[in-house]
């Protein structure tokens, strides 16, 4: 069977170092075995997502030399959403649940990812007389207790049991869209993919994904999660922290002395000066790339790592 991987932004803001290291990645491996590559536009939240910001965001690997054989916008998969909570209530496991986020944070419980890890309040609940879809309420799914252990390439131990960790997952969100873990899941299975490449801060959640593939009927892919570029403050470079967006980094610097970059702060040349991706294919080896976390600071008109490997 062919491998298929793909590439996952959010498309709340533009592409950052963050956003690109874990592209420049996710490409280097699926080009390395002769994958197919999809690109997939997370578009789903109603209040941060834009359509201008899906088509900087193409624009913005394009620029940095990355090509993918798919593209697809979330959204658009809406009715594979809808089918998969279908299956889900058919199996007697969607509820309604009421709690609200203040009332889990004042609990204290955080799961693995940081959020807060939900008790069961209103797993006796029944969905609506009509069905999930009338309900205004959040759609919660049952889990069964017991450990997962997700295929993971890196070195991370990743067996848990989400039950316990963290409680029944919200798969319908308030506003009537699938909710993150669910949508991630049943995009992966509608594009085949076979690989997920990402960074280590999504791997808390990994074993609640395979559970919801599990109870789905889906594929389980094999997982990698690599290093990721911190703040110095010490939390990873994202666009909800500011982190220097795309548009301020082109003007100081050519997409080949960024990809450069990129690839020394990875691990994967011994100094930064400028490379194409398809300058480093050729050499690419997941050995190479580093286990650390590093730290970047945005000193115009450069990009500095700081120190050691975090």
């Amino acid at each position: 069977m062919a491998e298929v991987g793909r590439f996952a932004p959010s498309t709340t803001g533009p592409a950052h170092p963050g956003t690109l290291l874990a592209a420049l990645l996710c490409w280097l491996d699926a080009r390395s075995r002769g994958a197919r590559l999809v690109l997939r536009l997370e578009d789903l939240d109603p209040v941060r997502s834009r359509p201008e910001w899906s088509g900087r965001m193409r624009r913005d690997l394009a620029w940095l030399g990355l090509d993918f054989d798919a593209v697809e916008e979330q959204h658009a998969a809406a009715a594979a959403h809808a089918e998969a909570l279908d299956r889900l209530a058919a199996a007697g496991r969607l509820y309604p649940c009421a709690c609200t986020r203040s009332e889990l944070r004042a609990r204290g419980e955080l799961a693995p990812d940081g959020a807060s890890r939900y008790p069961g309040t209103c797993r006796g609940r029944a969905l609506p007389a009509a069905g999930w879809r009338s309900s205004p309420e959040p759609l919660r799914v049952r889990l069964e207790p017991g450990e997962v252990a997700p295929r993971e390439e890196s070195g991370l131990d990743l067996r848990q049991d989400p039950a316990r960790a963290f409680g029944d997952p919200v798969v319908r969100r308030r506003d009537g869209a699938a909710a993150y873990h669910l949508a991630s899941v049943v995009d992966d299975a509608r594009a085949g993919v076979t690989r997920v490449v990402r960074g280590r801060d999504l791997a808390p959640s990994t074993a609640l994904q395979v559970a919801l593939r599990r109870l789905l009927g889906l594929s389980e892919p094999v997982y990698r999660h690599h290093l990721l570029l911190l703040e110095e403050r010490g939390g990873k470079l994202a666009k909800l922290h500011g982190a220097v967006g795309l548009d301020a980094l082109r003007a100081h610097y050519a997409a080949p002395a960024l990809c450069g970059f990129l690839a020394h702060a990875a691990g994967l040349r011994p100094d930064p000066g400028p490379r194409t991706p398809a300058e480093l294919l050729s050499g690419f080896r997941w050995a190479d790339v580093g286990d650390a976390d590093r730290v970047v600071r945005w000193a115009p008109p450069r990009l500095v790592l700081v120190g050691s490997p975090a």
